[in-house]
C-alpha cells in the first residue's frame, strides 16, 4: 500500500542517534523503562480489577489511564528498540499509518482521561454530598466513551491528512517513530495549510482538555482556600496531587511538542520531547499513583498478604 499519488511504499526511521557505540546501551536502557511500564501498569490495572474498594469513579479512570499507558507504550517502544539492533529500521507505509492512528488516539484518549479525572477530583472536593450521584456509573460510562470517541475522531483526522499527502523519492523519517510532523516535513506537497490543519486539530485535541482542566483545579483552590483547617486544606491538596504531577509532565510535554510551529522547534528538540511523553510518562504514571496513594499502597499489602497466606 501507498500513499495516495506517491511511490513510496515504505518508510525508513532514522531513530533517536546514529552513532553505533550508543545503540546497545540505548537498548538496553530502554527495554529497562519497557519493562518497569508494562509490569507498572499492569500491576496497577490487576490491583484496581481485585480489589473492591478500589472500585471507584477515580480508580475507575485510573484503570483506564494505565491500560492507555501500557497501550501506548507498546505501540511506541518496540520499533524503537528493533532500530537499536538493526541497520535499518523499515517500516512499511501501512505499518507506519497504523502506527500514527493507534499513536495518536492513545495520546487524545489519555488527555482526555486526565481531563475527566480532573472533573471527579473537583466533584469529590467542592460537592461532596453529591458526589455519588453525579459521579454515577452512567457517568463515568459516557466520560469514559468521550475520552475514546474523541481519540477515534482525531486519530483518523489526524490519519486521513497524512494518507493524502504525496510522498516522493525520500522515505528517510528523521524520528523513531511515524510522527506526524516529520512525515508533514518527508512530503512534497506539505504546506503552510498542511500545518495549519494540524496546529487547530492539536489546539482542539490537546487545548479542550487542558481548559477543563484549569477550570476544574481553578475551582478546587477556591473551594480549598474556603477551608478553615490547615488539616483539611492539606488533605484535599493531597488527593489531587498526584493527578497534577501527571498532568503537567503530559501536557507540558505535548504542548512543547505540538503547539509550536514545526519552523520554531527543531525535529531533533521534538525527539527529545516526544521521547518524555511516549517512554517516560507512561512509565512514571503507575509510580506516581501508587508511591503517593494510601490506597493503592494499602490494597498491593493486601493482595501481597492474600498470595503469601494462600
Amino acid at each position: 500500500m501507498a500513499a495516495k499519488n506517491s511511490s513510496v511504499t515504505e518508510f525508513i526511521l532514522e531513530g533517536l542517534t546514529d552513532q553505533l557505540g550508543l545503540r546497545i546501551p540505548l537498548f538496553f536502557l530502554f527495554l529497562g523503562f519497557y519493562m518497569v511500564t508494562v509490569v507498572g501498569n499492569l500491576g496497577l490495572i490487576t490491583l484496581i480489577g481485585l480489589n473492591s474498594h478500589l472500585h471507584t469513579p477515580m480508580y475507575f479512570f485510573l484503570f483506564n489511564l494505565s491500560l492507555i499507558d501500557f497501550c501506548f507504550s507498546t505501540t511506541i517502544t518496540p520499533k524503537m528498540l528493533i532500530n537499536f539492533v538493526s541497520r535499518k529500521n523499515i517500516i512499511s507505509f501501512t505499518g507506519c499509518m497504523t502506527q500514527l492512528f493507534f499513536f495518536c488516539f492513545f495520546v487524545i484518549s489519555e488527555s482526555f482521561i486526565l481531563s475527566a479525572m480532573a472533573y471527579d477530583r473537583y466533584v469529590a472536593i467542592c460537592n461532596p454530598l453529591l458526589y455519588t450521584v453525579t459521579m454515577s456509573p452512567q457517568v463515568c460510562l459516557l466520560l469514559l466513551l468521550g475520552a475514546y470517541g474523541m481519540g477515534f475522531a482525531g486519530a483518523m483526522a489526524h490519519t486521513g491528512s497524512i494518507m493524502n499527502l504525496t510522498f516522493c523519492a525520500d522515505n528517510l523519517v528523521n524520528h523513531f517513530m511515524c510522527d506526524i510532523l516529520p512525515l508533514l516535513q518527508l512530503s512534497c506537497n506539505s504546506s503552510y495549510m498542511n500545518e495549519l490543519v494540524l496546529f487547530i486539530l492539536v489546539a482542539v485535541d490537546i487545548g479542550l482538555p487542558i481548559v477543563s482542566v484549569f477550570i476544574s483545579y481553578a475551582l478546587i483552590l477556591s473551594s480549598i482556600l474556603h477551608i478553615s483547617s490547615t488539616e483539611g486544606r492539606s488533605k484535599a491538596f493531597s488527593t489531587c496531587s498526584s493527578h497534577i504531577i501527571v498532568v503537567l509532565l503530559f501536557f507540558g510535554s505535548g504542548a512543547f511538542m505540538y503547539l509550536k510551529p514545526p519552523s520554531i522547534l527543531p525535529l531533533e528538540q521534538g525527539k527529545v520531547s516526544s521521547l518524555f511523553y511516549t517512554i517516560i510518562v507512561p512509565m512514571l504514571n503507575p509510580l506516581i499513583y501508587s508511591l503517593r496513594n494510601k490506597d493503592v499502597k494499602v490494597a498491593l499489602r493486601r493482595t501481597l498478604g492474600r498470595k503469601i497466606f494462600s
